[in-house]
């Protein structure tokens, strides 16, 4: 039986690698993208996202919560909490708006109180590391312990030197080899 981390890479290739001409987050040109929201909110990969993400934190202590930038962390963020629950776990999940609200309450983290609590800002890929970093700061403005960040698919960019030069732990589940795909 192939491992979830096997089947998600499967999914990965027939499904979400786009080769053409495209612009990147960054403002990169890239002969290639990975479309990991088509993946994220699909019922077969969703299952597996899930299972691939929780195995590649399972060892790092305390955390209680996962979640970062809308709108790419948020499904990568259900699927742990999700699956984790199928094994027992207890990660919430918390969603970091690019803004403040500017009406209710006025939050730009959403979910559970996070001050003092240990969690980790999820991503689909990352190219700058500029999401991730971006719900890290807010997310100390509410008082979280940052954990480390963890990203499905690392596209072998500035991401983890970026991210690992502020200080935070960077881990990746699939990297662009697994993909059969060359870093741009």
């Amino acid at each position: 039986m192939t491992s979830a981390r096997e089947q998600l890479i499967d999914l990965i290739k027939e499904e979400a690698v786009f080769h053409g001409d495209f612009t990147l987050t960054s403002g990169k040109k890239a002969s290639y993208y990975i479309d990991m929201r088509k993946l994220s909110l699909d019922h077969r990969a969703a299952p597996l996202i899930g299972q691939v993400m929780l195995d590649l934190i399972d060892d790092i202590d305390g955390v209680v919560a996962v979640g970062g930038l809308t709108m790419g962390a948020d499904p990568i963020a259900s699927a742990i909490l999700h699956q984790g629950v199928a094994r027992g776990l207890t990660y919430d999940a918390f969603v970091v708006r690019k803004e403040p609200k500017d009406h209710g309450r006025g939050r730009q983290v959403e979910g559970p109180d996070l001050n003092g609590k240990r969690v980790i800002v999820v991503e689909d890929t990352s190219t700058t590391g500029g999401s991730p970093l971006q719900a890290i700061e807010a997310l100390k403005k509410v008082g979280a312990e940052i954990a480390g960040v963890a990203v499905v698919v690392d596209r072998q960019a500035p991401a983890k030197a970026r991210i690992e030069g502020e200080g935070y732990e960077y881990r990746f589940a699939i990297g662009l080899e697994d993909l059969g795909l060359s870093p741009q």
